[in-house]
């Protein structure tokens, strides 16, 4: 990426980044990646590090004033995968994620127009992107020049780590949940189960109710991943319209902080899942820091 003609005296260039969404969901991709960046042998690792030695460019990349309490971000890192085109930390406002499907789409998209695959192919270029949670492939279509729409993943496998869990939820009783991994943990439930529709029911209390029920299990169910327990936490509840039975028709949901073909992850029958949608470029920007900003690294308003 080209450097700026003009910086502001004094302020030094931070990070360089492009601006996608998906389906209006924000990514923040930092492409260079970052000075000094985080270290490590394994992608995990270099998640362990960024967030102990390097929080603070997480605050910067999406809390105020650059970035709002829904931003989401993805520092583009080595990988030690030989099959992974490229691999990917995953950013928001509290803290650091194992698998996000937005981002995965739109960095589909970057990892084609960037350089990042040497030769694509038409009419679809098969993208590996090493996630914290695993490899995840994703198809792009490609036109010779360009990268397009949609653009489709392939899950981690997927798979239904417990049901019919029963927590107590306060201000709600008890409640039964399902819980379910596909590259991060979700609990699972209807929201009629919580006195809720998610259809008219008003957003901020649909946001407390999930998010209630996200604390209840994180205290009273403990996780457990096949692969590597760093993996084994609650991301957040994903609450339902209670159409659970298999259908072609749509069904809505809300998620506070998905065709498969069978598969094994451990002892777990699970599925891989292709998604797909659509990611769009919104804009680049270079952020600066100037030293005696007290907001220089960011602050979050809740």
């Amino acid at each position: 990426m080209a450097a700026p003609s003009w910086l502001p005296p004094g302020a030094r260039p931070v990070v360089r980044v492009v601006d996608m969404h998906t389906g209006g969901e924000p990514l923040r991709i930092v492409p260079g990646g970052l000075e000094p960046g985080p270290a490590g042998p394994t992608l995990l690792a270099r998640r362990r590090h960024m967030g102990a030695e390097l929080d603070h460019v997480r605050r910067l990349l999406v809390h105020e004033p650059r970035g709002h309490r829904d931003m989401y971000a993805a520092v583009l890192v080595p990988s030690e995968l030989p099959a992974a085109q490229l691999g990917a930390l995953f950013l928001h406002g509290q803290g650091y994620s194992t698998m996000c499907g937005h981002a995965v789409l739109a960095l589909g998209r970057f990892a084609l127009d960037g350089g990042l695959v040497p030769a694509p192919s038409r009419p679809e270029t098969a993208v590996t992107i090493h996630c914290p949670c695993g490899p995840v492939t994703a198809f792009v279509p490609w036109d010779g020049q360009r990268s397009g729409n949609r653009v489709r993943f392939h899950s981690v496998p997927a798979f239904a780590a417990a049901a019919d869990v029963t927590v107590d939820v306060p201000g709600h009783g008890k409640v039964v949940v399902d819980i379910g991994y596909g590259g991060a943990f979700y609990a699972f439930l209807s929201a009629e189960r919580l006195g809720l529709d998610v259809c008219s029911s008003k957003t901020q209390d649909l946001v407390d109710a999930a998010s209630a029920v996200t604390e209840a299990v994180k205290r009273q169910f403990k996780l457990h991943h096949p692969d590597n327990e760093e993996l084994a936490f609650l991301y957040g509840t994903i609450l339902t319209d209670g159409k659970d039975a298999f259908s072609d028709e749509p069904t809505t949901n809300i998620c506070v902080f998905a065709d498969a073909q069978e598969a094994k992850c451990g002892d777990y029958n699970a599925v891989v899942v292709e998604v797909s949608g659509e990611a769009f470029y919104t804009g680049t920007a270079t952020f600066v820091v100037e030293e005696e900003d007290p907001l220089k690294y960011g602050f979050s308003l809740k």
